[in-house]
């Protein structure tokens, strides 16, 4: 049976079922959020004369809690239209709608009684053949089961969100043993191609497999913390960017997510993991029974294990709570001697070993919680999983670590840190060993570019399954490599399709980036049908090397400069005007000059999160790699006359003088950085293998190649006049500072073309050469440069 999901049914608004709702909208379901009505009046209704049977009031709490969810940061939404998909309502008016759905997903509070009640209501409505799932995090799946129907039976599995949805990617499908398999599949697939997520098929056991592996990690920490007197600033400092794992690393997530919550899991897992031989890891320390105490619950209490408070000059100062006095401290820097041994090494897989041979406490400290994680997952299967990919799928998933526990063992030597791990206590499962005797020496190896696992059923290497139709760069490194630079790398995907990926520091675009686009592409005009940039790293780009530029700048070499524009400009040209179809996939960051190569691709391939803009101005400067052309151009295109005109063009002239960066892909097409044609990757494990068959429909449609524009229409001195009253009179009421009020005066001067009499058609060079201008006598400002060096040395543009 061919399954579609159109329109969905989310019971339960609260800060998971809304953002459920949420994410479900992006992807253009239907959905239907329903909640409880209410016991009684607030006094707001009262004052206002309202009874319990007016509609305001029995939708109140889906609507406050689908209204907070709209509202909060980051935003749950791709785009503020995507609410439009979501209507409102409640259990006692509106539960026969579900009928009209194809799922319905349960999130009502983690109660096994009150969900039986709610499914006691699905059962009366919902049609036969519909699916419907559960998103509890910690009641068993099959004890739902108790009371169903054979048909809500066969079509019911549970589909555990990671919050907030639709950042972290995880999605875990928990079947039970009455569930048609023809379900798990679809779920598994439909999560994967149409949320975006990494479906993991678990088993019906305690939390699962993320946090039961993701808590075990946290309270090993905490209970090896204490072991080593290590502070909470040190702890963040050694589990977080360094090995890998988010920035807030573990005491800063917990606070994000509630102290409360995860004492909650932990302990639920306490009581019910009788045999665990790790039990007493999950038992809460006597330290965070006392923050239970005082109500430091982390942000939703205003302080946890960190404390934000106010200096006298009124600027937000972070404490730090120190475990021993229970008093809030300064933050102390850490510093250990083996994380300075890991500071030239980029990569951070090739980290571990040296991090693990630490002669200090934080070596200690690596060796103690990364054997503890080796030894859990080792014994884990075939409990909560009976592949060990599961496993690190999940963990990475849902808690955002880059790199697995098997893959990170993988990394130090399965056999290499055995005898290390037993004799500090971490003796894995034997079957670690059987696998090492048998002659195989990692959990993964890469065969003809496919990523194979280690299967403890068959003791072979087996492919891992619906990864088929992925590319995955790495994978291809060592034998589809065709050119390469110490900034860039160029692949072979097979089908005359070339991928041209970055590798610089946050891949800024340096001369080596540029010799790479212009190598791409001339080797694809030769040999190919068409080429791909993309690249697979946290982000796509963060724009021009600035480090470059402020040394020409502080040495007044004008003349490399000017060089440095016209080479970005020109190569960001031949994305636009070669015989090949280039297609950009831009992902994270895309700002500046990554925008501006994103915006000449014949197709953008965008990852649905993808956060770009124009932000030179942050710099001192203007867009001068073809950015402020390029949107110009677009204005032209789409108005006809009038104020209209104006308008648009206002629009888009304050998008870059406020360096706006689009939050969502779908947000981009509203700025006119991306446009109609232009596609975007929910999954962005997808991303390449979607922009590779983007470049052959362009190939196999009779791709042709563009010539340059002339016939962009600029409004001459009469625009430039109305800028700059603007700009004038944002200067006068000290809204912007001279130095934003010159920037601002140069963008209107290229947007208007110049010195214009009259309403003019130019050409792109024309623009082009404007913006070159502009952007080298702004280089030539002392404020200018102290905005680079603000952005240098603390990450931030200064406002001068």
């Amino acid at each position: 049976m061919k399954r579609n999901i159109n329109k969905a049914a989310v019971l339960g608004s609260g800060i998971m079922g809304s953002r459920i709702a949420c994410h479900l909208a992006n992807v253009g379901v239907q959905v239907l959020l329903l909640d409880i009505v209410p016991r009684e009046l607030t006094e707001d209704e009262k004052v206002k004369g309202l009874t319990m049977d007016h509609p305001k009031v029995r939708n109140r709490i889906v609507s406050d809690s689908f209204i907070t969810a709209v509202k909060s940061k980051p935003a749950p939404l791709y785009h503020k239209h995507a609410a439009d998909l979501v209507k409102l309502g409640n259990f006692e008016d509106d539960m026969e709608k579900i009928a009209h759905c194809d799922w319905i997903i349960e999130v009502v509070v983690e109660n096994l009684k009150i969900k039986k009640i709610v499914f006691d209501q699905v059962e009366e409505y919902r049609t036969p053949g519909t699916l419907i799932t559960s998103n509890t995090s910690g009641i068993p799946i099959h004890l739902m089961l108790d009371g169903r129907s054979d048909d809500f039976q066969k079509h019911f599995c549970g589909t555990h969100f990671f919050n907030p949805p639709r950042y972290l990617k995880l999605m875990e499908v928990i079947p039970t043993p009455k569930t048609d398999p023809k379900i798990i599949d679809f779920f598994m697939s439909y999560g994967d191609r149409f949320l975006g997520k990494t479906t993991v098929l678990c088993k019906d056991t305690p939390a699962f497999i993320a946090n039961r592996v993701g808590i075990y990690g946290i309270m090993k920490v905490l209970k090896t913390m204490q072991e080593l007197d290590l502070t909470v600033d040190e702890v963040d400092k050694l589990t977080g960017p360094v090995i890998g794992r988010p920035k807030s690393a573990t005491f800063r997530t917990s606070d994000v997510v509630g102290l409360d919550t995860l004492i909650k899991v932990a302990n639920n897992l306490y009581e019910g993991l009788t045999e665990d031989e790790a039990r007493e890891v999950f038992k809460i320390p006597e330290v965070v029974k006392k923050l239970e105490e005082n109500n430091w619950l982390g942000d939703k209490t205003n302080q946890g294990f960190y404390k934000k408070t106010k200096d006298d000059q009124g600027k937000t100062r972070i404490l730090t709570l120190d475990l021993k006095t229970m008093v809030y401290k300064p933050q102390a820097k850490a510093k250990f001697a083996t994380l300075e041994g890991t500071k030239s090494i980029e990569k951070i897989k090739e980290r571990y070993k040296v991090l693990l041979a630490g002669k200090d406490k934080a070596g200690d400290f690596y060796r103690h919680s990364f054997f503890g994680l080796f030894q859990y997952v080792s014994n884990r299967i075939p409990e909560i999983a009976d592949e060990l990919y599961r496993i690190d799928d999940a963990i990475c998933a849902g808690f955002g670590w880059e790199v697995g526990a098997f893959e990170t063992w993988d990394q130090v030597g399965v056999k290499s840190v055995l005898t290390q791990m037993e004799e500090l206590g971490y003796r894995p499962n034997q079957w670690v060993y059987d696998m090492v005797e048998a002659g195989n020496q990692s959990f993964y190896k890469i065969n003809h570019g496919t990523v194979q696992y280690y299967d403890l059923n068959s003791k072979s290497y087996q492919e891992i399954p619906g990864r088929g139709d992925l590319i995955i760069l790495d994978n291809l490194r060592t034998n589809n490599t065709i050119w390469e630079n110490t900034e860039a790398t160029l692949f072979d995907l097979g089908d005359g399709v070339l991928n041209l990926e970055f590798h610089s520091k946050m891949n800024t675009m340096g001369s080596g980036v540029m010799e790479g686009i212009n190598k791409a592409i001339t080797l694809a005009e030769k040999d190919f049908q068409g080429l791909i940039i993309g690249n697979q790293g946290a982000n796509f780009s963060a724009g021009a090397n600035l480090g470059i530029l402020f040394m020409y700048a502080i040495e007044q070499e004008y003349e490399e400069i000017d060089l440095m524009i016209r080479q970005f400009q020109n190569t960001v040209a031949r994305a636009r005007f070669s015989s090949i179809p280039v297609v950009v996939a831009p992902h994270g960051l895309t700002l500046g000059g990554g925008c501006e190569l994103s915006m000449h691709g014949d197709r953008v391939q965008a990852a649905a999160e993808t956060y770009i803009g124009l932000v030179e101005v942050g710099a001192g400067v203007i867009p001068g790699g073809g950015g402020t052309k390029e949107l110009t151009l677009r204005v032209s295109d789409r108005m006809q006359a009038g104020d209209v005109e104006y308008n648009a063009l206002q629009n888009t002239f304050m998008n870059i003088a406020t360096a706006k960066v689009a939050t969502s892909a779908h947000e981009a097409m509203d700025l006119d950085i991306l446009r109609p044609q232009d596609l975007i990757s929910v999954n962005k494990d997808r991303q390449i293998a979607d922009a590779k068959r983007t470049v052959l429909a362009l190939a196999e449609a009779g791709y042709t190649q563009p010539i340059p524009r002339n016939d962009i229409k600029v409004q001459g001195k009469g625009g430039m006049a109305l800028f700059l009253a603007g700009i004038t009179g944002m200067k006068m009421g000290k809204y912007i500072s001279e130095h934003d009020a010159k920037i601002a005066e140069k963008l209107a001067y290229i947007m208007c073309g110049g010195d214009l009499s009259y309403a003019t058609e130019v050409s792109e060079q024309y623009l082009l050469d404007l913006e070159r201008e502009a952007f080298l006598s702004l280089t030539g400002e002392r404020k200018t440069l102290e905005r680079i060096q603000s952005i240098l040395t603390t990450g931030k543009p200064l406002r001068n």
